[in-house]
């Protein structure tokens, strides 16, 4: 695997083997074997500030042996104009690889063209692929039959973690309800190139969380959205997952977040804490999960 660019041009193959060696590398973390970047720099292009991506992309770099270099789009001539075929020439001459988060899936693949080293997408506009690896991992550690579980996504349904989402299920055949009011349901296009038989839309939250064994949310208000923050969170309100949404699946689901979390908002403050070990422990498997993409992309 020569890129990590999205979960679309993934295949189910290639996200199991990503979901094993992740797990290999949890259980293996102080293995000081496991080196597979010695020697080699790599540079994280971030012009969308970050905690998680970046803390876990630094030290997944460092225990891999390697070296990281950040960059904001203020440390770069990217923030003045320079074109990104140009940047991706310059660096592609002088660092081993990079991982970029920003706000176009577009300069990302054009990098990737013309940089000729390893790639990965640290989150772009259409999809979060590193973050929904590490929440397969952590469903995978939750579920013994995971691959036949039902997972409803509340809120914002056309955000790229929804995106990501849909692409998952499409390659692994679980269940996705998507849960979203009709101005923020994915493209109906969409769905159908995902392949939509194992894929639900719908405005109804209470109906969708029925039967669900993970519930999942993200901020309704990204970055780049604050000028819709009042909108937003009147209209994605019936989405909240609140103690009375939870008790409606009918089970004892995994509740999700990939943080930050607004308590009160898409989530109470209540449902978080009393779920608290498992999101801090799907934050922790964003290491493990993007170890395993660095091994992939650089044959290690």
């Amino acid at each position: 695997m020569q890129h990590f660019l999205s979960i679309e041009s993934l295949d189910a193959a290639t996200l199991l083997r990503l979901l094993d060696d992740a797990a290999w590398l949890k259980a293996h973390r102080r293995d000081a074997t496991v080196k597979p970047l010695a020697g080699r720099t790599w540079a994280l292009i971030f012009t969308k500030s970050s905690t998680r991506t970046r803390v876990s992309f630094e030290v997944g770099v460092h225990e891999l042996g390697g070296h990281a270099m950040f960059f904001s789009g203020n440390d770069l001539q990217l923030g003045r104009g320079e074109p990104i075929r140009d940047t991706a020439r310059v660096m592609g001459r002088m660092v081993d690889g990079a991982i970029i988060r920003n706000d176009s899936q577009a300069d990302l693949e054009e990098f990737a063209a013309f940089s000729g080293i390893p790639t990965i997408n640290a989150l772009t506009e259409l999809e979060h692929p590193c973050q929904v690896l590490a929440d397969l991992l952590t469903i995978k550690e939750r579920l013994p039959d995971w691959r036949r579980s039902r997972v409803c996504f509340l809120g914002d349904g056309d955000c790229n973690m929804a995106r990501s989402w849909i692409w998952a299920a499409a390659h692994l055949g679980f269940e996705l309800v998507i849960a979203a009011p009709g101005d923020f349901q994915p493209p109906a296009e969409l769905v159908r190139s995902a392949g939509s038989g194992g894929i639900t839309v719908t405005e109804d939250a209470r109906a969708a969380v029925a039967g669900c064994d993970v519930l999942y949310t993200d901020v309704w208000v990204s970055m780049g959205r604050e000028a819709e923050s009042a909108r937003r969170l009147e209209i994605l309100q019936p989405y909240q997952i609140n103690r009375g949404l939870v008790e409606a699946s009918g089970k004892t689901p995994l509740v999700m977040h990939c943080l930050p979390a607004y308590r009160e908002k898409e989530i109470t403050g209540d449902v978080l804490e009393a779920n608290a070990g498992l999101i801090f422990e799907q934050a922790e498997n964003r290491l493990h999960a993007q170890k395993a993409v660095l091994r992939a992309v650089v044959g290690g």
